[in-house]
């Protein structure tokens, strides 16, 4: 892995949903560093929001441990091909698959069709997230928080559910939380309170699952440098990012793909109801 970028960070702004090759510099998700042994060999995942950031880092990593996989997005086409071209380079079956996870019916026919194309469905990870940064709680629109509960916590529950269907003994569910779950950014309110909805709905899930062997955990990131960033952030914010943590510096995407793997290797057999923090440092409480 190359060395990370450290802040100030380059001045920049985006659009949402925020592109990967519009950011300065652009993340690491571990094109030339990670290398595969094999943990993950013949098993079947999808990701949501695995077009970019975090998504891309876990879609690559999965694919190079052995697994075939669904990379479900919003609508960043250019992104996604590049994600799938990551996981046929490895030499496993990539699809891809586009819509809004903040639609019931989406989330349904979305699991099944990843489970029809690649012949069964073992490994569920709920990365997709919205966010938006607001001054004051009185700017939050009551439309913008329901999105954001719509497709950060509710879309959760949608496709865990549907997963059920398909799921046998020894699946896997990965949720992705955040440092916010329990150091909730005040400029991030409506995220910020879903992310401590995933943490609570991560440790219930899988409660409830435990008698069917199907596990269920969450990663919890710290700043972590994704097109979220420059697309969701003020300027300053961006120029300062990852400054708060110990390290004194955003994450990669590429550091985090390790903490899914290990969620979703069928040896992690007793790991559930866990939260695993990569936060630079910060303390997860």
């Amino acid at each position: 892995m190359n060395a990370p970028a450290r802040p100030p960070m380059p001045a920049q702004q985006q659009p949402m949903p925020g592109y990967t090759n519009a950011m300065s510099p652009r993340p690491d998700h571990g094109e030339t560093s990670y290398e595969g042994s094999g943990r993950l060999k013949g098993l079947k995942a999808l990701v949501t929001g695995g077009d970019s950031g975090i998504g891309r880092a876990v879609c690559l990593a999965f694919a190079r441990e052995g697994a075939d996989v669904c990379i479900a997005y919003l609508e960043e086409h250019e992104d996604a091909e590049e994600t799938r071209r990551l996981v046929e380079e490895a030499g496993r079956t990539a699809i891809l698959s586009a819509g809004d996870i903040s639609d019931p019916q989406f989330c349904k026919r979305l699991v099944d069709d990843a489970a029809e194309a690649l012949g069964g469905l073992d490994i569920l990870v709920n990365n997709a997230a919205h966010q938006a940064s607001f001054e004051k709680p009185e700017d939050i629109s009551d439309e913008e928080w329901a999105h954001t509960f719509a497709v950060n916590v509710h879309a959760m529950f949608y496709l865990s559910k549907a997963a059920l269907k398909h799921m046998k003994a020894g699946g896997s569910i990965i949720n992705t939380a955040s440092i916010n779950s329990d150091q909730p950014n005040p400029s991030l309110l409506a995220y910020a309170t879903t992310k401590g909805a995933i943490h609570n709905f991560t440790a219930g899930l899988a409660q409830a699952l435990g008698a069917r062997n199907i596990r269920v955990n969450a990663v919890a990131p710290g700043p972590i440098w994704t097109p979220l960033i420059p697309s969701t952030m003020p300027e300053e914010a961006v120029r300062t990012f990852g400054t708060s943590v110990p390290m004194g510096r955003p994450g990669q995407p590429a550091e985090l793909a390790t903490a899914y793997v290990m969620l979703a290797d069928p040896r992690s057999s007793y790991v559930s109801g866990a939260t695993v923090a990569v936060t630079g440092g910060k303390a997860f409480l």
